[in-house]
């Protein structure tokens, strides 16, 4: 008889209560103020993959797959093999967001993955009061960011992970770059496969917009006429970029890995996650994964105090090709007013 599983069976038990009660803040509709517009590179907000999204973001304690490089980078080290990952979503405004990554296993305890996140509106054509159906001159309006990440597994249990990243935008003749930090951590509590993940993102420097566009002739003295104009740059504010804490609880309740409820074909993983963003309110993510042997997936997500954003879905597959795994997902997410945006990913597991 071991002594000591009871002990450990309450400490798990008191460790989920302490986190949902620290979480419950997050989910209160009147406290604070919305700080909107106060941070740049929103484009950092889309979250990757058409797994994570289905289960509506809930996935900073899941992360097993490719896309914890964005989510959670610790997650990597739950990864068996090399993995390669694509995502698109055809975002507002005939925008393109895209991500592709790879994480590649380095013995048992380290992982190392590459990714990089774009969005772009395509060449416009740029038009004017004089000539409002065009000008014959085209712009794009993007933009970038490129990471590297290292997850360590410290113990059977407890993993870290961090990604240092480049980020970059440009509109039209004007950029703005600078570089950050994602930190993350995932624990496994041994209590039904409970697991904690938590992790900062965009921990880094400032964005100021600088460009050709932002000269202009400057008329020192308007007193003297003819007198020579110089040039003159146009001032620009540097804003943060949107820092965000997330802290994600995920619970295998029936099947998979010492689950509530043992069953051999059939897994259903319910997720939560809270978020502390430097630009907004809290908001809450509440998601669920349903596997039928591993093979075909079903998911459903939750957003709450979201301005737009309130319920997601998605479906998946996941077959193997040879030696290789090969996993599909489709995801709808519902934006209210502003419609409904579907994401696509395909994910190769050698």
């Amino acid at each position: 008889m071991n002594t000591f599983e009871p002990v450990e069976t309450n400490l798990m038990k008191k460790t989920l209560i302490v986190l949902i009660v620290l979480m419950l803040p997050a989910s209160s509709f009147g406290g604070g103020f919305s700080k909107v517009g106060t941070a740049s590179a929103q484009f950092l907000k889309i979250g990757v993959g058409a797994r994570a999204a289905g289960m509506g973001g809930a996935f900073a304690a899941v992360s097993n797959d490719v896309s914890a490089l964005y989510w959670n980078p610790a997650g990597m080290t739950a990864l068996p093999s090399i993995s390669v990952g694509f995502s698109h979503s055809q975002w507002f405004a005939q925008m393109s967001h895209n991500f592709a990554g790879i994480a590649v296993p380095l013995g048992s305890n380290d992982a190392l993955g590459v990714y990089a996140i774009s969005l772009n509106t395509g060449e416009q054509e740029v038009t004017t009061v004089e000539k409002p159906d065009g000008a014959g001159v085209y712009y794009t309006v993007s933009d970038l960011a490129i990471g590297l990440s290292y997850a360590r597994s410290l113990t059977d249990r407890f993993s870290v992970g961090v990604t240092a990243k480049y980020i970059q935008q440009i509109a039209y003749n004007e950029s703005a770059s600078t570089v950050a930090l994602d930190i993350g951590t995932s624990l496994r509590t041994g209590f039904h496969n409970l697991v904690i993940g938590m992790c900062v993102s965009n921990f880094g420097g400032t964005m100021k917009l600088e460009g050709t566009d932002l000269i202009a002739l400057a008329d020192v003295n308007k007193s003297i006429s003819g007198e020579y104009n110089p040039d003159a740059r146009l001032k620009t504010e540097a804003f943060p970029l949107p820092l965000n804490f997330r802290v994600g609880i995920a619970m295998d309740v029936l099947g998979g890995m010492d689950p509530l409820l043992e069953s051999e074909s059939h897994r259903f993983t319910l997720a939560l996650d809270g978020n502390h963003p430097n630009d907004n309110n809290e908001r809450v993510n509440i998601g669920g994964e349903y596997s039928w042997d591993e093979t075909l997936f079903a998911r459903f997500g939750y957003k709450i105090n979201y301005d737009t954003e309130k319920w997601a879905m998605g479906a998946g597959v996941n077959v193997k090709v040879g030696s290789q795994r090969l996993a599909f997902d489709y995801s709808l997410v519902d934006f209210g007013n502003l419609g409904k945006v579907s994401r696509i990913s395909l994910e190769l597991q050698f």
